[in-house]
């Protein structure tokens, strides 16, 4: 019996070597691309993510739009009060003349009272925003021209007669100015709660004589 032997090598079938070298090179592409995909996730997730300093810059802009809504009420709710014990005292003043009845030292006194009281509020203020800080600043020089009309008045009626007429005059035309500067800041102050969601808050002088007056929005509309 003769030894059984395999194929002779040459008659074995040949390896497909090219096929096998397209499927590793197939495998390599993919593993490669999966890896720029991680890399690049991992690159745009640490880029698009905030940092503590972004954090934190963001936080205090959050807390400086919250201290500023809360500054515009409180002013607003200030500058409401005051205008309605300011306003008739600029209004009488300006009905003042040097030949007619006036208004006496104890009632210049009140008002002495009053346009002290009204000062107060502004003596020690916080700093806002540039809007709110001009809106502020615009009706402490209301009041503080309006405090020197009345002062202008007392040394009219206590001052000697010969300097009453012109010490009466120039209190007239100080209280048309601070109803002038009360009105301008009064607007500044409108636009402010309109752009902080307010909508329109007026605070005019009722009767008075300045250059802006209520614009006729509703209170509280276009907030």
């Amino acid at each position: 019996m003769s030894r059984r032997t395999g194929k002779p090598s040459y008659q074995l079938p040949t390896p497909d070597t090219g096929r096998r070298r397209t499927a590793r090179l197939a495998v390599i592409v993919v593993a490669v691309g999966l890896a720029a995909l991680l890399v690049g996730g991992v690159a745009g997730y640490a880029a698009n993510r905030p940092d503590g300093v972004e954090s934190a810059a963001a936080d205090i802009r959050k807390a400086e739009v919250q201290r500023d809504s809360q500054q515009i009420v409180e002013l607003t709710a200030t500058a409401r009060r005051l205008s309605k014990e300011v306003a008739p005292i600029l209004t009488a003043l300006r009905a003042v003349t040097s030949t007619g009845e006036q208004p006496g030292l104890e009632q210049a006194r009140q008002w002495q009272q009053t346009m002290l009281r009204a000062a107060a509020p502004f003596a020690d203020t916080p700093s806002g925003t540039t809007a709110t800080n001009v809106a502020r600043g615009g009706l402490r020089g209301a009041v503080e021209q309006a405090s020197l009309a009345v002062e202008t008045y007392l040394l009219a009626i206590t001052g000697p007669p010969t300097q009453r007429a012109a010490l009466t005059a120039l209190a007239k035309r100080q209280a048309v100015q601070a109803e002038a500067a009360w009105s301008v800041a009064a607007t500044q102050l409108d636009q402010v709660n309109i752009d902080a969601g307010q909508g329109h808050q007026h605070v005019y002088l009722e009767g008075g004589d300045g250059a802006a007056t209520h614009d006729g929005a509703a209170e509280g509309s276009g907030g």
